[in-house]
């Protein structure tokens, strides 16, 4: 039996690159219906159907419900999933390590700082400054403190004009443990009402979600996002060694520089709003590569869709599942997303230089 021209020419590998594109579309859909769900999910009942047919007025109680407490939900939960995964991703192509997350760089240890900080001391505070900020304290607190972190970092790591990765990380290590430690000191001298309310805020909740708060993270956080949107190509560069990405042509110290202020912003942002909430920033972009490929240009733009729907689809198991109390989101978030994480370990302990 002979093989003819046809079957001697090995079959066309899948053109992921173009994949990922296509994938746009459907992650697009699927944030559309996870949104859809979010805004008809609630312990009150309310449907969008029925006040859109019913011609309920502007100033109803159902209209209320849909228009300030769950839509603001709605685009906030969407907000900080996109800003995670993208944070994810970015540090995952910057340290070219499957187990980085947006916490290698210290704004999540920062803002944990600056938010018990701001709930322990924040009685201390002049009168006008407190009646001034109002609300925002914890908000405002939590974002400079890792935004504060972040500088202290890249100062630490940066010598001669170039940033050690390497130094970075080891410096993200001790600098957690820092703040982890200062933290602990203020938990300890915390009464009761300050020991529930840091709990909760550990474990993050988009309870509180309001449109000034969207006013105050979206405009941060989608600058961040388009930011890091820009860097696939440097991304690429570097996943093969900072001397190949020279070679290359790519700015790698600029590269360095842009991707961490981005995932600063975006993670001190996301962190400030909604508190603690883990596991979407290592589980989606690895998703993502499994499925669509490692190419950092389409993949970026993937995570933002797909870590948006997936913080929106725990937000929502969060308020049906001990309706019509809530669970704090990030309870979800790492009972979902550890055993997926734990899944890919077992998938690729082949394939991963850990």
């Amino acid at each position: 039996m002979t093989l003819t021209q046809a079957d001697a020419i090995p079959a066309r590998p899948r053109d992921r690159r173009a994949m990922a594109r296509r994938a746009h579309l459907w992650l697009g859909l699927l944030l559309l219906a996870v949104c859809a769900i979010s805004l008809e999910s609630g312990a009150s009942g309310v449907s969008l159907v029925d006040l859109v047919i019913g011609g309920a007025g502007a100033d109803s109680l159902s209209a209320v419900i849909l228009w300030e407490i769950r839509l603001p939900r709605v685009a906030l939960g969407a907000l900080v999933g996109a800003a995670l995964a993208v944070s994810g991703a970015v540090m995952q192509g910057l340290f070219r390590n499957p187990l980085a997350d947006p916490g290698i760089v210290g704004v999540s240890a920062g803002a944990g700082l600056g938010a018990v900080a701001a709930i322990v001391l924040g009685g201390l505070l002049p009168p006008a400054l407190q009646g001034l900020i109002g609300i925002y304290t914890v908000p405002l607190a939590a974002f400079l403190g890792g935004w504060a972190s972040v500088l202290l970092l890249y100062t630490v790591a940066t010598r001669g004009g170039r940033t050690s990765v390497a130094t970075m990380l080891l410096a993200g290590i001790a600098l957690g443990a820092l703040a982890g430690a200062i933290s602990g000191l203020l938990v300890y001298a915390a009464d009761d009402q300050q020991l529930r309310d840091l709990t909760f805020w550990g474990l993050g909740s988009l309870a509180g979600a309001t449109w000034a708060k969207v006013a105050t993270a979206a405009p941060i956080i989608v600058v961040a996002l388009v930011g890091s949107a820009l860097l696939g190509r440097g991304l690429n560069g570097l996943a093969f060694g900072e001397a190949t990405a020279l070679h290359l042509g790519i700015p790698v110290q600029r590269v360095k520089r842009a991707a961490i202020l981005a995932v600063a912003a975006a993670t001190g942002a996301a962190v400030a709003v909604s508190g603690g909430i883990g596991f979407v920033g290592i589980v989606v972009p690895h998703l993502l590569r499994l499925s669509t490929g490692p190419d950092h240009g389409p993949l970026l733009i993937n995570c933002a869709l797909l870590g948006a729907s997936l913080l929106l689809a725990a937000d929502i198991i969060s308020r049906l599942i001990i309706a019509p109390a809530e669970l704090p989101i990030g309870i979800v978030t790492a009972v979902l997303g550890a055993p997926v994480f734990l899944w890919i370990l077992l998938r690729r302990r082949g394939l991963v230089d850990l």
